[in-house]
């Protein structure tokens, strides 16, 4: 399989990114002891960050697999339903 295009793993690593400070947030609003909806809130956000660079991820090894003809070594359309799955 080949790699994905340097903009696809951009925006992937600009949302781990972005669930990471989310996360970051959350941890301080509980050592702060904020209001337990904002923690909530907060929480749901960084969920839905890393649920959404996972299906990025799966969704640009699925371009690939289909794109390259499936190469030697490169998951299967199976492996890749199973993972996509994982997130669902």
């Amino acid at each position: 399989m080949t790699t994905a295009p340097d903009d696809e793993i951009r925006k992937v690593v600009n949302r781990l990114k972005r669930a990471r400070g989310q996360l970051s947030a959350v941890i301080d609003a509980m050592e702060t002891d904020a209001d337990c909806r904002d923690v909530v809130i907060q929480l749901a956000a960084v969920g839905k960050a890393i649920d959404r660079a996972g299906f990025a991820v799966i969704s640009t090894a699925l371009k690939h697999c289909v794109a390259d003809d499936a190469e030697e070594g490169a998951p299967s359309l199976d492996e890749l339903e199973k993972l996509f799955l994982t997130l669902a």
